[in-house]
This record gives structure tokens, C-alpha cells and sequence, in this order.
């Protein structure tokens, strides 16, 4: 490990400028900010009601057999997986009967890791120290070492040998089934494989290659790795026991059309009943939104801070005044944030839910007049009465 260390100055001019740049960046991220939360309500609304539709129309198969009359319709099966023949890594000779086999391949090589200190200074001034440090680590891509702030000394020469790769079975079926690309994607469970013998590898890779771990190494010493050695190891989802929801069509599955255009095509792992799997999915979905509100509301937080800069830049003339009206500014900023979300969102629900969105409403509304309440008690204080005249 090694350090470089850069320091430069940026006078409050400069400052100035770069704040008004990201001032006008963060309206463009408010925008975004407000388009995203109001998408995300109606997402999540349209999906939950495609869910409900799905959840009352569903039909559950005694098992995984093609009866004609359940054709076009929503239907809930369960049963093993089977693959017509096994998948295979071509390049290393892995053959397995599985659904997917994957290959994960690393390279150890230098990479660059920058951290920035900042210090005030009278005038305005920024003392801007950044801090280059240089490791070695395991990573799935090669890193583009002539990037660096300081190349020399951290070389990483040559390509990545062996690329990471991913090979699916070309027939998955579950009893009379045969699954769709889109469902056998989803089937998870990944689990590793172990390399014990080179016996199995192609000639050309065993004469470089190392067992280490349970996977293939190739360097002179997998306890002391040097820069370009490279690791192989494998991965298997194996044939198991999932679940379907889907629409019937034939001997195989299409996404089910729900009246608002929606569409529902569910698969688990392991014998799910329909009420349950319908019930995880509205939990993934309420789980979705959630995520997607918070970010929402981190996103126009930053959005505001962006837009209040200049103020902060401008009073740190004096270090102190600067530190305390950043700390204003940030907080002003995120009040705005809390605001503009609170109101997105109710005027998202009273487009899809009007009674909730009223009650957002009211809470947006509660904001807004304390933060109004703030602002006059933090305002100038009354000036004193005249004192009485002289006698």
C-alpha cells in the first residue's frame, strides 16, 4: 500500500462559480426528484391492484400436467425442475445437471482509492488535500491503471485471461412444462462448486493452473498473491423444487394481462402456495416503494443543499460564519426536501387514492407552518422603545 498526497487551493471566487453551476444542476435534480416519487406512487398502486386481480383469478393445478381447459388462464403449480441435458463451461470442461452453472473469475491488481479533506481558510479560501492511496485487491474486471494519479509503481500490465461467464440449460421444464427464458431467470439458490481435480480440466489449462479453495488459481502462490495472478471459481443453481404462478399457454407459460394493462408472472423456490406467493410479492412491492421513497427524499435533500451552496460559500469569508450557515442551509434543505416530498406524494395519492393523499395533505400542510413559524422566531429581534425624554 502507498500514498500520494495533492493539495490545492480554490479562492471564493472559484468557489462562487462552481456553487452557481451546482445550483443549477440541483433544479434539474428537484425535477427529477418530484418525477420520481409521483412514478413511484402510481407503480406501486398499479401493482398492488394487478397483484389483487391476479390473487382472485389464480387457479391452482393439482400438478405440473397440461389440462386444456385451464388454457389462457391464471394458474399456481408446483413441481421439481428437470433439464434436458446437462449445461457445461466449454473453456474449463465443467459439466453439471443443473439449471445454471456460472463462472466467477478475478484478477488481483492495483486500485486506486481517493479520499478529500477540505479546510477553511480566512477570505473564503479552500485548502483541498486529497489523498491517493494505492492497494491491491481482488476485483471481477481489469482496472485501467494508466488512469491513475500516479501510475509508476502500480502497474496493472496484461488482460484478464479468463472472463467471468454465465450458461443456462436450453430446456428447463417442470413436469409437462416447459419454462419460459423469463421465469428461468428467476430461479435462484445459487450454490458453490468444488474443484478437487484437474483430471476433468482441458490440457492447456492444467498446465498453468493450481487447485486452491475449491476453485483454480493461477499465479506461482495462491497464499501470496502477485499482481495479474487469476482465481476461477464455479457456481451452480441446481434442479430443485419452485413454484409458478403464470398464465397456461400450451406446454409452457406468458405473462398474465391484468384489465389495467399490468402484468403478473411469479416464481419462489420450493413448494409455495399461491397465497403465499402472492403475498411475497406485495411485500417485495411495498418494500420497493419504501426504497424508492427514501431515495426520493435523499435525492431532493442533496437537490436543495445544491441550490442553497452559494449562501454557505459567500459567509465562509469568516471559517466560523461559513461552518454555521452551511449547517442552516442543510438543515433549511432538508425541511424543503421533507415539504416537497410530503406534497408529491399527497398529490400522487389524491391522483390514485384521494383519501390518503388528503391526509399527506394535512401533514405537508403542518410542515409548512412550522417551518414559517422558524423563520420569524429566528428573524431580527424588535428595536428597542425610545427612552423617555430628559425632564
Amino acid at each position: 500500500m502507498s500514498d500520494y498526497v495533492e493539495v490545492t487551493r480554490k479562492g471564493l471566487g472559484k468557489r462562487g462559480k462552481d456553487s452557481i453551476g451546482g445550483a443549477f444542476f440541483g433544479v434539474i435534480l428537484v425535477a427529477v426528484g418530484v418525477i420520481l416519487l409521483f412514478w413511484n406512487e402510481g407503480r406501486s398502486v398499479k401493482r398492488y391492484q394487478d397483484l389483487k386481480e391476479g390473487a382472485g383469478a389464480v387457479v391452482s393445478l393439482p400438478s405440473p400436467t397440461v389440462d386444456s381447459a385451464m388454457e389462457g388462464k391464471l394458474v399456481h403449480l408446483s413441481g421439481e425442475t428437470e433439464t434436458s441435458a446437462p449445461v457445461s463451461d466449454p473453456d474449463f470442461g465443467m459439466v453439471r445437471p443443473a439449471v445454471r452453472l456460472a463462472r466467477r473469475a478475478e484478477i488481483y491488481q492495483w486500485v486506486e482509492k481517493v479520499s478529500t479533506k477540505e479546510d477553511s481558510q480566512v477570505g473564503g479560501t479552500v485548502e483541498e488535500t486529497k489523498t491517493y492511496r494505492y492497494e491491491k485487491e481482488w476485483r471481477d474486471s481489469p482496472v485501467d491503471s494508466s488512469a491513475f494519479k500516479v501510475p509508476a509503481g502500480h502497474s496493472n500490465s496484461g488482460g484478464m485471461k479468463y472472463r467471468s461467464a454465465i450458461y443456462t440449460a436450453e430446456k428447463v421444464s417442470v413436469g409437462d412444462f416447459t419454462l419460459p427464458s423469463f421465469l428461468v431467470a428467476r430461479i435462484g439458490g445459487s450454490r458453490a462448486l468444488s474443484v478437487d481435480s484437474l483430471e476433468t480440466v482441458p490440457e492447456p489449462i492444467r498446465q498453468t493452473a493450481k487447485l486452491s479453495n475449491g476453485g483454480l488459481y493461477f499465479g506461482a502462490n495462491p497464499d501470496v498473491p502477485e499482481v495479474g495472478d487469476q482465481r476461477v471459481r464455479f457456481e451452480e443453481v441446481p434442479n430443485g423444487p419452485v413454484s409458478i404462478v403464470a398464465k397456461q399457454a400450451g406446454t409452457t407459460f406468458t405473462p398474465f394481462l391484468t384489465r389495467r394493462g399490468g402484468q403478473v408472472e411469479l416464481l419462489e423456490p420450493g413448494l409455495v402456495s399461491a397465497t403465499e406467493m402472492f403475498q411475497m410479492a406485495q411485500d417485495r412491492n411495498k418494500m420497493l416503494t419504501l426504497a424508492i421513497r427514501v431515495g426520493g427524499f435523499l435525492l431532493l435533500g442533496m437537490a436543495f443543499s445544491m441550490i442553497l451552496l452559494p449562501i454557505a460559500v459567500l459567509a465562509s469569508i469568516l471559517p466560523f460564519l461559513g461552518r454555521l450557515v452551511g449547517a442552516g442551509t442543510g438543515m433549511i434543505a432538508f425541511l424543503l426536501a421533507g415539504i416537497l416530498w410530503t406534497g408529491t406524494v399527497a398529490v400522487a395519492w389524491i391522483f390514485y387514492r384521494p383519501l390518503l393523499g388528503i391526509a399527506i395533505l394535512l401533514v405537508t400542510v403542518v410542515l409548512i407552518v412550522l417551518m414559517v413559524k422558524r423563520f420569524r422566531k429566528a428573524g431580527p429581534s424588535p428595536l428597542p422603545d425610545s427612552p423617555p425624554p430628559l425632564s
